[in-house]
């Protein structure tokens, strides 16, 4: 098999990895049963728990978009290896042969496909809690793209380092928080730009 075909048949198992991921999710509809309310519930918890009239939430906005972000990021993550360890369906995934590279990258880009639902939602619902204004559209999608991947790929990694533990549902966040922050820092500066007009400083 030459170079080029091996990198077919690598692109082709990603595919199936992330196909079957998402038909599970689709079927199960975790994601408009439960992840979406959560997001939401979330984002109006915080706009109950800061005060409207002294403009917090405005300001604070991008910011509390992406914590509910991160708290939607640590469920799917955590959904995403139960799904794997239930009957021992990852053992089956490893003994079909597949390049564990491509099974990596498969569960990361239907966890990114997820989670960019769930962003475009969290975004609208911050447009209405909170009463911002998006003016720079094409910088929250410039950096909402990257940084939602970031997300997943973290979460993957971790959630499949934790996944052996027994304390997992505990372990994923305390790996997860630390070393996603620098994301969380660029994608909220980058979203208070795209949010306030200031597309320059994005």
């Amino acid at each position: 098999m030459n170079a080029q075909d091996r990198t077919v048949s690598f692109w082709r198992q990603v595919g199936l990895i992330a196909a079957k991921d998402i038909r599970i999710e689709g079927r199960s509809r975790v994601l408009v049963g439960q992840l979406l309310p959560f997001g939401l519930c979330v984002l109006l918890l915080f706009a109950f728990a800061l005060d409207p009239d002294r403009g917090i939430l405005r300001r604070v906005a991008p910011g509390l978009i992406w914590l509910a972000m991160l708290f939607c990021t640590v469920l799917v993550c955590q959904r995403s290896q139960q799904v794997e360890q239930s009957d021992g369906a990852l053992d089956t995934v490893l003994l079909l042969g597949l390049d564990p590279a491509a099974v990596f990258g498969g569960k990361a880009s239907a966890i990114g496909v997820v989670l960019g639902c769930v962003l475009v939602v969290l975004g609208a619902g911050g447009t209405v809690f909170f009463g911002a204004e998006p003016r720079g559209l094409g910088l929250l999608v410039a950096a909402g793209v990257p940084a939602t991947c970031g997300l997943a790929a973290a979460g993957t990694l971790y959630g499949a380092l934790a996944g052996g533990s027994r304390a997992r549902d505990t372990l994923l966040p305390l790996l997860l928080l630390p070393a996603v922050a620098p994301v969380l820092i660029g994608a909220t500066r980058a979203w208070e730009s795209g949010l306030y007009g200031v597309t320059a400083e994005g």
